[in-house]
């Protein structure tokens, strides 16, 4: 018998569709990848189970990239499986194959990129590079497009199937899209690498679609509050004396118009009402009304405020991030485990902040579960809400809640039937933040009653006026659920009652001097938020429209997208902010100077949109919208390839430390530190007029220098050990650098410090002299003091003509420095805080990990955090390869390793 395989985009929709399929085509029975009934098989990806690369014949290997072998446009794209998904690609792939299986029903996602992930899957098995169709395999494909998971909506779906002609615009448009992020980030990676690896060494200098506007972004912020002017300005605050008690007050001038049109950053634009920009007319004011009587006016008037939507993944992303300081992968992770693990939580990855509208039944069930008042944790002061709402018939078909046209893949993120069991601390914080808003938005809105009065103080023929605001809660509505939290957003100020006509006297004024600030850095929330709302900075509406509902990114991919710029060095966190290192100044320069200014602009993202848009309505064919693209790259590593002046145009730096040679001013260019001579100018290019010889590159083995970090290297001869270096065939080392006199040139150059002077010194098998240095704590093996020399920090007995000690261990240790200070740690309290720098040799992945001194084996070893138990024979294979993997290629890593094996072994043994 003939059947048809549904293929949906993960495991938990199989078992939905297998729920709603149960009743009208019977039984379904459990495989270890599917489900099969009479009619059909049911079964899933798990996301993307493949990815699109260049044919073989047009993969370089990133220490070769070079302009010879760009740009890189294949005529065709080839699919290699995601390892570690490899298994559910197999597996998918003999039930594609499978005789018996005549149709294949696509019921991944509602979307481009749940199409995108089928037809991959369905090309892969087929075979072949070209077909958008299951041509290759001779069976028939079908969509099912869902918006809503009940049963019925999915008995209608099967019902309602659309043809493969009906999906192939959509298709086209999903592996357009797929396309053009690969050619435009690849061949802008490696133009750009191309271009600032010139000079020798590997500048891995990456670009993308999402990444680099998202990076433009943050650098322009950093830009306006560089060029932040500072500006005095003065508040007035007075205390005013009623019958009912004092209140304040602040000065404002009621004739103040807003400048329209005016620069950000100039003084027009920091005009306001209450401000007076100077100290003098300040006091003035503030001597004028001292002591004086006013007359007061005041409106009142109610206003209401609805409980905000329900969350999709990015909202839930700010607000935890606002709230809890969790960084945009975190909340992920965490919500990701509440859906997977947990399974109290619908699917998180989603734009919609709606439900469909057939889901009414499900909310009340699932209100119904919170209302459960046994449970326990999360959702047990929460009961009382849920009970409430049920009982007032709060849950109704509302449109600001239920609205198919605006559910796209996913609906919002709601709470599950299934009750919470033993959750971490973190992941009770984001399951609290949801069921909140879920049982809020159903609540009546919020009543206040808001008062604005306005007190006049008539002083030497001038009437002055101070403005005081009040905004009551009146009826708490949807802010009960939030409890204090809401109490104290909805509660600005108390008034005390003033009588008509009454009068008030001055009892006391003040005046503050403050200054202008600059904007804000980015946090990881407000920049979520720039990259959903990037549509808003383009100006072309059609583009703008087109980019309304998409933004840069996805809810799915943005956390990426931020980690992959903190991964590169293009960002740092410091605290909850932000920063632009100087390798993303460098590469915004050089996108403006080399003209492809376009690669850092959503306008890319927008003008995509637009055309994808078309081609899916069947107004744009794919081979136009490829050609487009195709033009697009080959124009942008053209530009870069040309490119035929010594030095890119922007706003560069002149250094505080003068140069090492003559003591004449060092500038900055594009590519060097140069020494321009004693008060010497430089052209608007930031070219040297005049100078002793003196230049320095600034990115030594493919890493930027942060400008205190060169000022400390010309100040004091030496830096670090820094970490994020690269050799010619791309793999990164940490280092230290030192200034050295050049003979040969008479003058000073930059090298790398591997220690082999200390080395040299230690093995010459003379004293050496630490008497200006300061011990950072005793020897663990003979308690004498340690310091620091060369590449490593050693015990003073360790050296000279007669050593007794041999304890010694490097400043790097799996390219994590060790500073001083850690290594004090661990010479006092027998480890070093939590370090999370540290890159297996094997693996090439980051890990954390304290270092310890083992006594026993009388080393300095990996500490790893304690886990959560697991299978036994699960824990010791993991244990054993992370330790193997992680500690190769030092002492601490080899001990660590041992020991692992050790225990593999005699687990082994004992089975």
């Amino acid at each position: 018998m003939s059947k048809a395989l549904v293929i949906a985009e993960k495991p938990s929709v199989a078992q939905d569709i297998v729920r709603a399929l149960t009743p009208i085509d019977g039984k379904f029975e459990k495989h270890d990848e599917y489900f099969e009934s009479e009619h059909y098989v049911v079964s899933s990806a798990v996301g993307h189970l493949v990815e699109i690369k260049a044919p073989d014949e047009f993969d370089v290997k990133r220490g070769k990239w070079s302009f010879a072998n760009l740009p890189v446009i294949p005529p065709h794209f080839d699919l290699n499986p995601i390892d570690k998904s490899k298994g559910r690609l197999n597996a998918l792939v003999k039930l594609i194959k499978r005789k018996d299986v005549t149709s294949l029903i696509n019921a991944c996602d509602a979307g481009r990129e749940g199409e995108l992930i089928f037809r991959l899957i369905v090309q892969y098995a087929a075979d072949s590079t070209v077909t958008t169709r299951a041509k290759g395999l001779g069976k028939d494909v079908s969509r099912l497009w869902l918006q809503s998971m009940t049963p019925a909506a999915i008995r209608d779906g099967f019902e309602q199937l659309r043809t493969d002609e009906q999906m192939l615009p959509l298709a086209s448009a999903a592996r357009c899209r797929s396309e053009a992020d690969w050619l435009v980030g690849i061949n802008g990676t490696r133009a750009m690498t191309a271009f600032n690896s010139r000079d020798g060494g590997f500048f891995l200098t990456t670009v993308g679609r999402v990444q680099t506007p998202t990076l433009s972004i943050v650098v322009e912020r950093e830009e306006k509050i560089r060029k932040h002017v500072f500006r005095d300005y003065w508040e007035i605050r007075g205390s005013f004396g009623a019958q009912a008690g004092s209140y304040d007050g602040k000065w404002f001038n009621p004739e103040f118009k807003k400048a329209r049109g005016a620069a950000e950053g100039s003084l027009e634009a920091e005009q306001k009402a209450d401000r007076v920009w100077s100290a003098a007319e300040a006091q003035a004011i503030a001597d004028a009304v001292r002591g004086q009587s006013g007359t007061v006016t005041e409106e009142s008037k109610p206003s209401t405020q609805a409980s905000q939507l329900l969350y999709d993944l990015t909202t839930l992303q700010r607000e935890a991030n606002s709230r809890f300081g969790f960084s945009a992968k975190t909340t992920l992770g965490l919500a990701q485990a509440l859906y997977e693990k947990h399974k109290v939580l619908t699917y998180p990855r989603t734009d919609s902040r709606a439900l469909p509208e057939d889901y009414l039944s499900v909310v009340q069930q699932t209100m119904g579960m919170i209302a459960d008042e046994d449970l326990p944790g999360p959702l047990k002061d929460l009961a009382q809400h849920a009970r409430k709402a049920l009982n007032e018939g709060y849950i109704k078909p509302i449109k600001r809640v239920f609205d198919n046209a605006k559910v796209s893949d996913h609906f919002a993120i709601i709470p599950t039937l299934q009750a919470p069991r033993s959750l971490t601390e973190a992941e009770a914080k984001l399951y609290d933040m949801v069921v909140k808003r879920f049982i809020a938005v159903f609540y009546p809105s919020a009543e206040f009653m808001v008062t604005t009065r306005i007190t006049q103080v008539p002083a030497a023929g001038v009437t002055h006026h101070f403005q005081t605001n009040g905004k009551i809660l009146v009826k708490p509505g949807w802010m009960a659920v939030y409890g204090k939290e809401a109490a104290e957003e909805g509660d600005d100020a108390h008034l005390v009652a003033v009588q008509p006509g009454e009068s008030v006297g001055n009892e006391d004024v003040t005046v503050t001097a403050l200054k202008t600030k600059p904007p804000a850095r980015y946090t990881e929330a407000t920049l979520l938020s720039a990259m959903e709302g990037a549509g808003k900075l383009i100006d072309d509406e059609e583009l703008k429209a087109a980019m309304q509902e998409k933004g840069l990114g996805t809810p799915a991919t943005r956390a990426q997208v931020i980690e992959g710029l903190l991964t590169e060095k293009y960002m740092l966190r410091e605290g909850r902010e932000l920063i632009p290192t100087a390798k993303a100044f460098q590469l915004t320069t050089l996108l403006r100077g080399l003209g492809v200014e376009d690669l850092t602009k959503p306008e890319l993202t927008g003008n995509w949109e637009h055309q994808l848009s078309e081609m899916e309505k069947g107004r744009l064919s794919r081979e136009a919208f490829m050609d487009e693209i195709a033009a697009m790259t080959q124009r942008i590593v053209q530009k870069a390839k040309e490119y035929d002046r010594d030095t890119i145009p922007g706003d560069y730096a002149t250094l505080q430390t003068p140069c090492p040679n003559c003591g004449g001013v060092v500038k900055e260019n594009y590519r060097r530190f140069t020494c321009v001579g004693k008060g010497a100018a430089t052209g608007a290019d930031g070219e040297a007029a005049t100078g002793c010889g003196f230049s320095m590159t600034k990115i030594p083995a493919g890493r930027s220098f942060e400008l205190h970090e060169v000022e400390q290297l010309l100040r004091t001869h030496k830096l670090g050990p820094l970490e994020g270096f690269r050799s010619k065939a791309g793999w990164p080392f940490t280092a230290e650098l030192k200034m050295v006199q050049d003979a040969e040139a008479n003058n000073w150059k930059m090298e790398f410090d591997f220690g082999e002077d200390a080395k040299k010194e230690e093995e010459s098998g003379e004293a050496i002299d630490f008497s200006a240095q300061t011990t950072l704590g005793a020897c663990p093996k003979c308690n004498s003091s340690v310091f620091e020399h060369g590449t490593n920090y050693i015990c003073e007995k360790s050296v000279g003509p007669q050593p007794s000690c041999d304890f010694k261990t490097g400043k790097v240790i799996l390219q994590q420095p060790i500073t001083p200070e850690q290594l004090a740690k661990l010479l006092e309290n027998g480890k070093t805080d939590l370090l999370d720098g540290f890159v297996s040799n094997k693996t090439r992945r980051k890990f954390k990990a304290f270092l310890s001194w083992n006594a026993k084996e009388g080393k300095v070893g990996f500490e790893f955090e304690p886990r959560a138990p697991r299978a036994a024979g699960k824990t010791a294979g993991k244990t054993a390869g992370t330790a193997a993997g992680t500690a190769a290629g030092s002492p601490a890593g080899k001990t660590a390793a041992k020991k692992a094996a050790r225990k593999v072994a005699s687990k082994k043994a004992a089975a």
